[in-house]
């Protein structure tokens, strides 16, 4: 494997050629130089990163075995490629989750290549109808199973997922459960594990003492964010009171806080282990809540198909506070998989950023609807390795990147 000694200047397209998701396996980003143009702006207004302009999606309301989920659509399926399906954290949805990132001005010139289909969990979305007392809602394992009647309702392969925290988890498990219907998995601020009985002790103490937002907040942000009480955490701390409707997410936050153990392990740790065969993205801000969790996550994932991306000054959100490198992240993780991504720089023309052109690699590739027992069946590789994965297990890659 090549070794990257040297920081990489990232001026032109030289590197979508180069980089594999072999050599991605550990991405830490400091504050040297913007990797994207406009990632630097301050968030002068967060209402900003919140507003969003639905003219090009449409909605719908899905019936699944565990009852309705709300779904928003744009574009329609495109040949063999696979949709992106969002799905965000506890407290939020997917305007409050996603909006910062998916109109970010790259990012949209990626995902227009591809059908976006973003999932809110139930009685999550804006303007949802309180859930009658005495409702169960769905676990955790459920709310993954509900996903299959999504890809079949709108015709698609397959999908790469885009999680965060709760909706990180539960892609997860839906990757697990139907490996076949998974390309690749973005997976922030993940948690694999379940609560302890002192995890679910503090949980109970702090929903005593604190209003639900501010115990959600203290999920979604880091404890320096909290302290500052910095104009985003206000604005979120505002959105989550007064768009997402409080009983329905009590009893989301009640059932997130009650998951069991992901029960995943690096092949060859244990007998017979199970992991998430697509390539993977982990992403995570410095002091985040969910640091720990996601470096775990890291340890149990097979390393040779895993990408560990460490975010500096990013905060507990890092797709709400850094869109631009995220972005250029998720651009690498679409090559490693086979997506070219053709993007001209204006900063080496001096003229308007032509198009992004996804090119699918061939591949032949068969997607079904599989039960639990088909996880440690084969699955075909969009990038083959070289190296056998007993090697590349004991080695421990890592590449800087300066931005």
């Amino acid at each position: 494997m090549k070794v990257l000694g040297h920081k990489i200047e990232l001026l032109t397209g030289l590197l979508l050629q180069e980089v594999t998701m072999a050599g991605l396996h550990e991405l830490r980003f400091t504050e040297e130089k913007p990797l994207l143009r406009g990632q630097d702006t301050e968030l002068e207004n967060s209402e900003a990163f919140l507003s969003t302009v639905d003219t090009d999606w449409k909605e719908h309301d899905i019936d699944t075995p565990y009852g309705l989920l709300h779904v928003v659509i744009r574009g329609s399926p495109k040949g063999n490629r696979p949709a992106i399906l969002t799905y965000h954290d506890v407290g939020l949805n997917h305007k409050l989750c996603f909006n910062a990132f998916f109109n970010f001005e790259d990012m949209q010139e990626i995902t227009k290549h591809f059908v976006v289909c973003h999932v809110d969990a139930p009685g999550q979305q804006a303007g949802a109808s309180q859930f009658p007392q005495g409702y169960q809602f769905p676990s955790m394992e459920q709310l993954a199973a509900m996903l299959p009647s999504v890809i079949q309702h709108f015709g698609f392969k397959y999908v790469i997922g885009i999680g965060v925290g709760a909706g990180a988890y539960v892609l997860a498990k839906f990757a697990l459960i139907f490996p076949d219907l998974v390309e690749g998995l973005v997976l922030m601020n993940i948690d694999p594990n379940g609560k302890g009985w002192i995890d679910w002790a503090a949980t109970k103490l702090s929903g005593l003492t604190s209003t639900l937002p501010d115990t959600v907040l203290s999920h979604l942000f880091s404890q320096e964010e909290l302290v500052n009480n910095t104009e985003l955490v206000q604005s979120y701390r505002q959105q989550i009171s007064n768009t997402v409707n409080q009983f329905n997410l009590q009893l989301f936050w009640n059932m997130y806080n009650s998951r069991r153990d992901l029960d995943i392990n690096r092949p060859g740790t244990v007998p017979n282990a199970k992991t998430l065969r697509c390539p993977v993205m982990l992403v995570v801000g410095d002091n985040a809540p969910a640091e720990d969790g996601v470096v775990e996550c890291n340890s149990k994932l097979d390393p040779t198909n895993t990408t560990f991306l460490k975010m500096a000054d990013s905060g507990g959100l890092p797709q709400v506070t850094q869109p631009g490198k995220l972005t250029e992240a998720f651009k690498y993780f679409l090559q490693g998989m086979g997506y070219i991504a053709y993007l001209k720089d204006r900063r080496l023309s001096g003229g308007a950023v032509p198009s992004a052109s996804m090119t699918r690699l061939a591949r032949s590739r068969t997607a079904s609807l599989t039960s639990a027992s088909s996880v440690d069946g084969s699955r075909p590789r969009a990038c083959p390795h070289s190296e056998s994965s007993e090697a590349l297990g004991q080695i421990n890659h890592t590449m800087e990147v300066s931005c």
